[in-house]
């Protein structure tokens, strides 16, 4: 399975466009080559503090290639209304600077492209807020994590780093 396969994809995956909270978009086809840690995340969540975990992942593994991606999702009723709301949020509280998408659902019918491959290939939907998938730079998923795992744990940390440069 090839999740973020760019133009030469062996599984003929097309590349994930997502709507970026920053207006445009994100196109996963960007990152082939490098990891991508994929979290759907919510403003309003028990578990919303491990935002500072992923902004040190990044900050730590940035440089030799990781991509964090945050991808909030009201799907769990936690989010806050709007992109704006997300993304001021986010500035403010944890000081972000990853890649961040607009407001996404991620499970269900009406779930991102992504994450209905995802489901398809490995069975993985996200059960609640802060749910992490690894994409390696080949665009295979590496491993899959749930809320209770945070991102800075050494099962997360070691799985990136026999992916990175």
């Amino acid at each position: 399975m090839s999740l973020f396969a760019g133009a030469a994809a062996q599984a003929g995956v097309a590349a994930h466009e997502f709507p970026s909270i920053d207006g445009g978009t994100l196109n996963t086809g960007d990152w082939a080559g490098q990891p991508v840690l994929v979290v759907n995340t919510a403003s309003q969540c028990g578990f919303t503090g491990q935002y500072d975990g992923l902004q040190a992942l990044y900050d730590t593994y940035r440089d030799r290639g990781l991509v964090v991606l945050a991808v909030p999702s009201d799907d769990f009723n936690q989010e806050l209304a709007s992109a704006e709301e997300v993304k001021e949020f986010c500035e403010i509280n944890f000081g972000l600077d990853l890649p961040m998408t607009d407001i996404t659902h991620v499970k269900g019918a009406s779930a991102h492209p992504f994450y209905r491959e995802l489901a398809e290939e490995t069975g993985f939907v996200p059960r609640w807020n802060f749910n992490k998938v690894l994409i390696g730079p080949e665009g295979d998923v590496v491993g899959t994590w749930g809320s209770s795992t945070k991102p800075q744990s050494s099962q997360i940390t070691q799985a990136i780093e026999t992916l990175l440069r």
